[in-house]
């Protein structure tokens, strides 16, 4: 029996969502390497980089910033708060709702992480013709916005 020269693709090498995924891994485990290096999780790099530039965020709006479920989040939170990386405020209106924000050691490895993010994100888009990089982050936030996320 002969072999076809030219088989059809596989269904999953053209599904966008799974494209996405596969980019974001591929793109994103140098980066997390160099995060485990300095003993640091992904999910703790998400919340502080989400926390950077912040005055402080409330715990439900971090989760979904983190893609994490509100009660993960919670325990995550308060494992950081041990570490001394963040701090938790009841908000003076409504005391049910908790404000995270960083404190100074949490902003300086923020800052610090920042910067090495940055940098892991120039060597990615170096190669690039000129404001593709933008491009993509409009047609990414479009998805998202359109998705609801």
């Amino acid at each position: 029996m002969a072999c076809d020269p030219s088989p059809e693709p596989r269904f999953i090498d053209g599904y966008l969502p799974y494209l996405l995924a596969r980019a974001s891994h591929a793109v994103s485990s140098e980066f997390h390497a160099r995060l485990k290096a300095q003993g640091i999780g992904v999910v703790e790099w998400r919340v502080l980089a989400s926390l950077s530039g912040s005055s402080g965020e409330a715990v439900g709006t971090l989760a979904a910033a983190c893609l994490m479920q509100q009660p993960t989040m919670t325990k995550l939170i308060g494992r950081m708060a041990l570490e001394g990386l963040v701090e938790r405020h009841a908000e003076p209106g409504d005391r049910r709702i908790v404000r995270v924000g960083l404190t100074p050691r949490g902003a300086a490895i923020a800052a610090e992480l920042t910067e090495a993010a940055r940098a892991h994100e120039a060597e990615l888009t170096a190669a690039m013709p000129d404001d593709q990089a933008g491009t993509m982050r409009a047609l990414l936030r479009g998805l998202i916005d359109r998705s609801g996320a």
